[in-house]
C-alpha cells in the first residue's frame, strides 16, 4: 500500500488529466491512458484507482481482444454509473429546461418548462433551479456545481447578461448571482455541506464547448459554431480545446454580421442582420405561415422542414435562408479560417434539408472558394447547451478532483 501511495504521489498532477481523458472518451483502457499521460504504468494504475475510489471512474479487470492474443490485456476506463453530476439550466425566448448531467456528457435527466420570460431573472431562474432540485432529489446523486445556458452575450468575470435581446430582461442583469442566490435558497449543496458553485454562460458558446469534448466538435483545433436557437443567431470559437470569449467575454457575436444591408430592422439597432434574417421566426414568416404559441419557434421550422419540404414556399424560404447563412458563414470563414465548422439549431436543419446549396454559397463567397473549403457538418448534441453549461461546472472537477471532491489518496 505505501507503494501504491508513493505512486499516486508522483502521479497526484496527472489525476485531473487523467480524468479529462476519460471523461471526453479519448483513454477507453488503461494502456491509452499510460500512453496519454507520459507516466509509468504502474503511475498510471494508482491514478486510475485513486479516480475509482472518488466515484468518478470505473476500471474493469475484464480481460479485453481476442483469446489467444499477446500480451497482459489492459483494463478498461469509463465514466462510473450513478455517479456525480452536475445541474444544467438554459433560458431561451420560450421557456427554460433543466437537467442532469453526469461525466461524459450523459444526460440523466431532464425537465422542461415552458413560460414567458418575465423582465425579473428571479422569477424563471427560481423556476428552472426549483426544476433541477426536484430532479437532484429523484437521481438520489451528488452535486458538484449547477451551470446556466442564457442567449446573451455574458460579460466575465462578474457574469453580467449585457445583451439579452430576445429576453425581456434588462441589459447587465446579475445573472450569475440571482442564479447563485437560488441555487443557495434551494438548498442545493456540494460533498463539502456548502451551495454548489454556480457558472453562467453564453448558450453558443457552451453548446461548442460541449460539442468539441463530446460531439461533433471532436479533434477540430479551430471549431466554429453557429447557431439558430428559439430565436437569433449566435456563434462561437473554439481554439485548440479553449473556448474564445474576447477580453471580456464579448467575442463572437455573429449574429450581427449584415447579410441584407436593407434587410429587417434588428434589436441591436443595424439592418439585416443574420439575428433576425436566419432564425426560426424569420424563416416561418418567410414561409407564410403564422407563428403560434403551442411549440417553440424552433420546433415550428423544424416540423415545416422535416414534414413539409415539398411545399413550394417552404422550399423557396428555406433557400433565402440558406443563402443569407452562406453569406454570414463565408465571410467568418474568410476571417477566422476554421478547420471544421458546425451548425445548431434551425441552421442544422437547414443543412440537411439542402447541403449542396449551403455549401456552395460558402464556397462562392469564401476568398479559397472550393480549394479552401470547410467542413461544413450538423452539431451532434441535442442538448448542447445543456450538457455545455453543465462542462462549466465539472470543470473545476477536471482541474482537481481531490480538492473538488475531498477525496484522500487511497491507504
Amino acid at each position: 500500500m505505501t507503494q501504491i501511495r508513493t505512486r499516486l504521489e508522483r502521479g497526484r498532477g496527472a489525476l485531473g488529466p487523467a480524468l479529462s481523458l476519460v471523461h471526453t472518451g479519448r483513454a477507453a483502457t488503461r494502456a491509452v491512458l499510460t500512453a496519454e499521460l507520459g507516466v509509468t504504468r504502474a503511475t498510471a494504475g494508482a491514478v486510475a484507482a485513486e479516480l475509482e475510489a472518488l466515484g468518478l471512474i470505473r476500471v474493469d479487470t475484464r480481460p479485453t481482444g481476442p483469446s489467444g492474443a499477446q500480451g497482459r490485456p489492459s483494463h478498461r476506463l469509463a465514466v462510473a454509473p450513478g455517479g456525480p453530476v452536475a445541474l444544467a439550466a438554459q433560458v431561451h425566448a420560450d421557456g427554460f429546461r433543466a437537467a442532469l448531467v453526469g461525466l461524459g456528457g450523459e444526460l440523466v435527466a431532464t425537465a422542461p418548462g415552458c413560460m414567458t420570460v418575465p423582465a425579473d431573472p428571479a422569477h424563471v431562474l427560481g423556476a428552472v433551479v426549483d426544476a433541477g432540485a426536484e430532479l437532484l432529489r429523484a437521481s438520489g446523486r451528488v452535486c458538484v456545481g449547477a451551470g446556466l445556458a442564457v442567449p446573451s452575450a455574458v460579460a466575465e468575470p462578474d457574469g453580467t447578461a449585457l445583451n439579452p435581446l430576445h429576453l425581456a430582461w434588462p441589459a447587465g442583469a446579475p445573472v450569475r448571482e440571482v442564479f447563485a442566490d437560488r441555487i443557495a435558497a434551494a438548498g442545493i449543496l456540494g460533498p463539502d455541506g456548502d451551495p454548489v458553485p454556480s457558472f453562467v454562460g453564453n448558450d453558443v458558446n457552451v453548446a461548442a464547448l460541449a460539442e468539441h469534448r463530446h460531439g461533433a466538435g471532436q479533434g477540430a483545433q479551430h471549431l466554429l459554431v453557429v447557431a439558430s436557437g428559439h430565436r437569433g443567431v449566435g456563434g462561437a470559437l473554439v481554439l485548440d480545446g479553449r473556448l474564445h470569449t474576447g477580453s471580456s467575454g464579448l467575442a463572437l457575436e455573429v449574429g450581427h454580421l449584415t447579410v441584407e444591408p436593407d434587410g429587417r430592422p434588428c434589436h441591436c439597432g443595424s439592418r439585416g442582420c443574420l439575428d433576425v434574417e436566419a432564425d426560426p421566426l424569420a424563416f416561418v414568416e418567410a414561409a407564410g405561415r403564422t407563428p403560434g404559441p403551442e411549440v417553440s419557434l424552433l420546433e415550428q421550422g423544424r416540423d415545416l422542414l422535416r414534414e413539409e419540404y415539398g411545399d413550394p414556399a417552404v422550399r423557396e424560404a428555406a433557400h433565402v435562408l440558406i443563402d443569407r447563412l452562406g453569406r454570414g458563414l463565408a465571410g467568418l470563414v474568410n476571417v477566422l479560417n476554421p478547420d471544421r465548422i458546425l451548425l445548431g439549431g434551425l441552421h442544422r436543419h437547414l443543412l440537411d434539408a439542402d447541403p449542396e446549396r449551403l455549401r456552395a454559397v460558402v464556397a462562392d463567397r469564401s476568398l479559397w472558394g472550393r480549394s479552401g473549403s470547410v467542413p461544413l457538418l450538423a452539431c451532434a448534441l441535442d442538448h448542447n447547451s445543456l450538457v455545455g453549461a453543465a462542462e462549466l461546472a465539472w470543470q473545476p472537477v477536471l482541474d482537481d478532483p481531490l480538492a473538488l471532491l475531498g477525496g484522500q489518496p487511497a491507504s
